[in-house]
């Protein structure tokens, strides 16, 4: 017979398809907003809606609350302007939007979570349960604090996760320090003088210009950043030409990302590549316009609250199915917004199957990726033993 928690993650799996057929980006998640309302009001817990636009925070106190202590867990609820290629029975219906990177879990764990320790309350404080807008890009987080979120609800501590394809579902990953890295992004316009392709020693070719700076962007990495640290530098786009095969345009626009994770490496990174884009072009002749936007700083974890996490995974899954010291990535998360303000900590979840060939298994942000519903019992039996080992009656 199945227990009351296995109970709730098998209704929170409806619940997961649900909002994964109705996805929304940025600050336009209603959907998901008043699906999480609805049953938070259902269940008689009480909630604020509208911080961040969509964003909603619930709060749930155990049976006692005289320890005075209070933690957040977060779950992100936005999608991405992505067209769905899963073949499974429960698709976008929202054309050119999708959950591909399981935050329609991370919601429907939360929400498992949110129903078990209403019920049980087996907890000293109180749990505020952060559902969060607008992490792809939005800068959610940061805008929750802007409103007041830590004011209005006081937490010593803030708690999250990812699921994570390229680990296997049982397992789990935590580190102390950096577990996602800082992005910024860059736009360069460059503005040559075109002609006919025939005669290019009248023009100032912006394709020309456009290769050169792709390969020496990478000298970034190879020659002005320690081995020791970590940067990386992409060039994703490269857009030049007028169509034609025999006309030289006058402009190419280039975009990159860039990650770091020491403040330092940072700095240097930005630096030289202003002082690359501008040296190349400038040797070419050329005009050049870079637009350089800092996104989100690292998500680093507190060494405490981390090693606190690696103990709750370890009740969860066993101690020989958790890495205490994982690998970070290069990825990036706006939760670490929330790690400037609180001390807390983010981790990874796998969700990747054995033989590796499934929507599971299929990279975030993939059009064929899928978030794994057997994850959503672990999930909630994580933020369950969290509460009742952080807040003990």
């Amino acid at each position: 017979m199945a227990t009351p928690i296995e109970k709730i993650a098998e209704e929170m799996a409806g619940v997961r398809q649900d909002l994964h057929q109705n996805p929304a980006t940025s600050y336009e998640e209603i959907y998901i907003s008043n699906k999480i309302c609805e049953l938070l009001t259902a269940w008689g817990i009480k909630h604020e809606r509208g911080i961040a636009v969509t964003g909603v925070v619930a709060t749930i106190e155990g049976q006692k609350t005289d320890s005075g202590k209070a933690i957040g867990f977060r779950a992100d609820i936005d999608a991405l302007n992505i067209i769905e290629e899963t073949k499974h029975n429960y698709p976008s219906k929202i054309k050119g939007k999708m959950h591909a990177c399981g935050h329609d879990g991370h919601t429907a764990t939360l929400l498992g979570a949110a129903k078990y320790l209403n019920e049980t309350r087996n907890f000293n404080g109180k749990i505020h349960l952060l559902f969060q807008p607008a992490e792809e890009g939005g800068w959610g987080a940061g805008r929750m604090v802007q409103e007041g979120l830590f004011d209005k609800h006081p937490m010593q501590a803030v708690y999250g996760f990812h699921n994570w394809p390229w680990m296997k579902f049982g397992k789990a990953g935590v580190c102390a320090g950096g577990i996602f890295a800082s992005v910024d992004e860059a736009y360069i316009a460059i503005k040559g003088r075109g002609g006919h392709a025939a005669v290019p020693e009248n023009t100032i070719d912006p394709v020309v210009i456009g290769s050169h700076l792709v390969l020496a962007l990478q000298t970034i990495v190879s020659r002005n950043v320690s081995p020791l640290q970590q940067a990386v530098v992409t060039i994703a786009n490269f857009n030049g030409g007028t169509g034609a095969d025999n006309i030289i345009a006058d402009t190419a626009k280039l975009t990159a990302t860039l990650r770091t994770y020491a403040p330092e490496t940072r700095l240097r990174v930005e630096k030289r590549f202003h002082e690359i884009v501008k040296g190349v072009c400038e040797t070419f002749g050329a005009e050049v316009e870079i637009d350089y936007r800092r996104l989100y700083d690292p998500t680093v974890n507190d060494p405490h609250h981390a090693a606190f996490v690696g103990e709750v995974l370890q009740d969860v899954l066993g101690a020989e199915n958790v890495d205490v010291d994982c690998t970070p990535t290069m990825a990036a998360e706006d939760f670490g917004t929330f790690l400037q303000h609180k001390p807390g900590c983010y981790f990874f979840f796998g969700q990747g199957t054995e033989g590796g060939k499934t929507a599971h298994d299929e990279p975030l942000h993939s059009p064929r990726y899928d978030f794994n519903d057997k994850l959503l019992l672990p999930g909630i039996q994580f933020w369950a033993r969290l509460a009742e080992k952080a807040l003990p009656l």
